[in-house]
C-alpha cells in the first residue's frame, strides 16, 4: 500500500548477506499488468472470431486435433468434446491412399507451406460430406502446430451433379427431336428436288417451280439446322474424336476460300506465312474456319472487306489465327455470351436478316477446346469484329 493508500502489486525477492543481514527487492508489477491485458483481451477476441466462423476450424499438433470449433463440430456432427484427440487422417474418406498419405506428409507437418486440398468427410452418423481443406503452420500454446481451415462444398458438388444430370437430359432430348425432324425431310427433299428437276413432266408452271425452289432452300435449310443440333449434341457429350495430321495452313485456308465462293462476296486480304504447318483434325478446322468466315461476310456491311491473318512468335506455344471483319459488331453486353448455343449478338434482327440460329460459334469454340486451344472475340459496335483461333503448335501441348 503506498503513502497515499493507493494498492500496487509488486514482485518480491530477497537474498541473505549474512546471518544478520537480509537484502530485499520490490520491483513493481502494477505496469505490466496493464501491458498485458490488451493483450489479453486481444486474445479473447481472437477466440471468439474463431468459434463464431462459418467454416470448420482445426488446430492439429503432428496429425492430432487439438483444437476444433463449432462450425467443425457441426460439420462432423461429433460433440466437441469428441474431436480434440482424434486423428485428422480418421475423418477422411479417400480410396486413393497415396492422396491421402502425401496430404499427411505436406498439409500435416507443421514446417510445411500452405496447402490446399479437397476430401470427402464421413460424419459421425456415417455420411459423407465433401470439404475444401486450406492449411497453414501456426504457434499453439506455445509449440508448433498446424491450422486447418475445413470449407463445406458438398452443396457445391450436388449442384454440379445436377447441372451435369441437367445437361445430359438436355442433350437426349435435343438428338430425339433431331431424329424426329430429320426423318419426315427427307420425303419431302426428294419429293421437291423430283418436281423441280422436271417441271415439264410434271406439268409444273415456271412461277410454281420458282415457288417449289424456294420451299426446297427453306427444307434443306432446316435439315443443315438438324444436323448441327445433333452434332452439337455429340460435342457436349465429349464422344467425338479427332483425326489429327499436319497439314498446310495456306492450302487449308485457300480450300476454305473456294469452297464457300468468299472471294466473289467480299474483299478477302490474307496474312499467312507461305510454309506454315500446323497439326489437328483437317476436317474439324475447316469446318471452324468456314463458320467465321461465314459470319464476316454475312455480318460486314458493303464494300465488304474481310482479313484473315495469322500472329505468333517463337517462344508462343500457340498459333493465332484471326478473322476480323468491317461488320456490325457486338455489344458489350452480348460478348460475354456470344458462344453459348442459341445465342446472337442481335437475336432479334440478325437471326431474321440471315437465317441463322447461333450454334456455329458455340460449335466452333467447342471443337477449338477439344484441340486444346480456345477461341476469342475482340469488337465493338459499328467497327466490327476480330474472332481469333488459338491452336496449339505441338500435339503433345494439345493433349495435356
Amino acid at each position: 500500500e503506498t503513502k497515499e493508500g493507493n494498492d500496487r502489486e509488486v514482485d518480491l525477492s530477497w537474498n541473505a548477506v549474512d546471518d544478520l543481514t537480509v537484502v530485499c527487492t520490490a520491483a513493481g508489477i502494477s505496469r505490466r499488468k496493464i501491458s498485458i491485458k490488451p493483450v489479453d483481451d486481444d486474445l479473447l477476441q481472437y477466440k471468439q472470431f474463431i468459434e463464431n466462423l462459418p467454416t470448420g476450424i482445426l488446430i492439429a499438433r503432428n496429425g492430432i486435433i487439438q483444437y476444433a470449433n463449432p462450425a467443425f463440430s457441426e460439420f462432423s456432427k461429433y460433440l466437441p468434446d469428441e474431436i480434440p484427440g482424434r486423428d485428422l487422417l480418421s475423418f477422411i474418406d479417400n480410396p486413393d491412399p497415396d492422396e491421402v498419405k502425401e496430404f499427411a506428409g505436406h498439409g500435416l507437418k507443421e514446417t510445411s507451406e500452405a496447402v490446399r486440398c479437397e476430401f470427402h468427410f464421413v460424419t459421425k452418423y456415417g455420411n459423407k460430406r465433401l470439404a475444401l481443406l486450406f492449411t497453414l503452420p501456426v504457434i499453439h500454446s506455445g509449440e508448433k502446430a498446424t491450422l486447418i481451415n475445413v470449407v463445406d462444398i458438398s452443396e457445391r458438388q450436388l449442384l454440379e451433379e445436377k447441372i451435369q444430370l441437367d445437361n445430359e437430359r438436355r442433350r437426349g432430348i435435343i438428338v430425339t427431336v433431331a431424329h424426329e425432324l430429320r426423318t419426315p425431310l427427307q420425303p419431302i427433299l426428294g419429293y421437291l428436288n423430283l418436281l423441280i428437276q422436271d417441271p415439264v413432266g410434271f406439268g409444273i408452271p415456271e412461277e410454281t417451280k420458282r415457288i417449289l425452289e424456294r420451299c426446297l432452300a427453306s427444307v434443306d435449310r432446316e435439315r443443315q439446322i438438324i444436323n448441327q443440333m445433333l452434332e452439337l449434341s455429340v460435342l457436349d457429350s465429349g464422344k467425338l474424336h479427332l483425326n489429327h495430321s499436319t497439314f498446310s495452313l495456306v492450302q487449308l485456308v485457300n480450300s476454305v476460300l473456294d469452297s464457300g465462293e468468299y472471294r466473289k462476296k467480299a474483299e478477302i486480304i490474307t496474312d499467312i506465312p507461305i510454309n506454315l504447318v500446323i497439326t489437328g483434325d483437317m476436317d474439324r478446322l475447316f469446318g471452324v474456319i468456314d463458320s467465321l468466315l461465314s459470319n464476316a461476310v454475312n455480318f460486314s456491311e458493303s464494300p465488304r472487306k474481310i482479313s484473315l491473318f495469322y500472329r505468333s512468335d517463337p517462344r508462343d506455344i500457340f498459333h493465332h489465327i484471326s478473322v476480323r471483319d468491317n461488320g456490325t459488331g457486338i455489344s458489350e453486353s452480348a460478348l460475354s455470351s456470344i458462344f453459348e448455343p442459341f445465342q446472337l449478338a442481335d437475336a432479334a434482327k440478325l437471326s431474321r436478316r440471315f437465317d441463322r440460329i447461333g450454334l456455329s460459334l458455340s460449335m466452333a469454340k467447342k471443337i477449338m477446346q477439344m484441340h486444346g486451344g480456345d477461341i476469342t472475340v475482340e469488337s465493338r459496335l459499328h467497327t466490327g469484329s476480330t474472332f481469333t483461333l488459338h491452336l496449339p503448335k505441338s500435339l503433345k501441348e494439345a493433349l495435356k
